[in-house]
């Protein structure tokens, strides 16, 4: 029992040394960007742009996917070993672009808690009530309009999802079953998988969009 409560502490305690340590590093990152003019603002615009340009990148890769899988089910049989690597790459290469885009909104989402946090608590700095009083309502509309972009971008990276299941199921269907009957199979799931990530299309058409209006709003 003993045992079992010390690696409870441990665990804790591992898990409190590397908040410490990453909240560190953040701060220590934000400081040496500060040094060279570059401040949260500046962070958080560059990393909307990333996530913008990683969105773009996946819906030219699921539109890729696409495409191979609509050639793998017109292959012929002698070519089955063709139509798994095929499909297998497009759907690596999808699975990829997906954790590129979660990877960056993850991103934007970190560097805007900061700056909000940061924003706020500049307010009680200011002596002129006018000047106050004017910066936040600047942060309040920034942030309503962030809320408005970050909304976009869950629902392009959840649009995501059903795409990469569709893929996964028909790989593996495709691994375990390299005969004719399978591409046979995949034939009546293109239908399904084309209009899921036309979803994706404009759904990440709409985050691209709402990046757009947000960086030209901030910056």
């Amino acid at each position: 029992m003993k045992k079992i409560i010390i690696e409870q502490y441990v665990t804790l305690f591992m898990m409190a040394l590397f908040l410490l340590f990453f909240s560190g590093c953040t701060q220590t990152y934000y400081s040496a960007m500060e040094k060279v003019g570059i401040h949260k603002r500046d962070i958080m615009v560059d990393r909307v742009e990333d996530a913008r340009d990683s969105q773009a990148d996946a819906q030219k890769q699921f539109k890729s996917a696409l495409e191979q899988f609509d050639s793998v089910v017109k292959l012929q049989e002698t070519d089955l070993k063709k139509a798994y690597d095929k499909l297998n790459s497009g759907y690596e290469n999808s699975l990829a672009s997906a954790k590129e885009v979660s990877s960056s909104i993850d991103k934007v989402e970190s560097v805007a808690e900061d700056l909000f946090d940061e924003w706020k608590r500049e307010l009680k700095e200011y002596q002129n009530k006018e000047l106050r009083d004017s910066s936040k309502q600047k942060l309040q509309m920034t942030q309503k309009r962030y809320k408005e972009m970050l909304t976009s971008m869950h629902r392009a990276e959840a649009s995501m999802e059903p795409v990469l299941k569709i893929f996964h199921d028909n790989v593996l269907y495709l691994k375990h079953n390299l005969n004719a009957q399978a591409i046979g199979s995949l034939q009546s799931e293109f239908a399904d998988l084309k209009g899921q990530i036309d979803v994706l299309i404009k759904e990440m058409n709409a985050a691209i969009m709402s990046s757009n209006a947000f960086i030209a709003d901030i910056k």
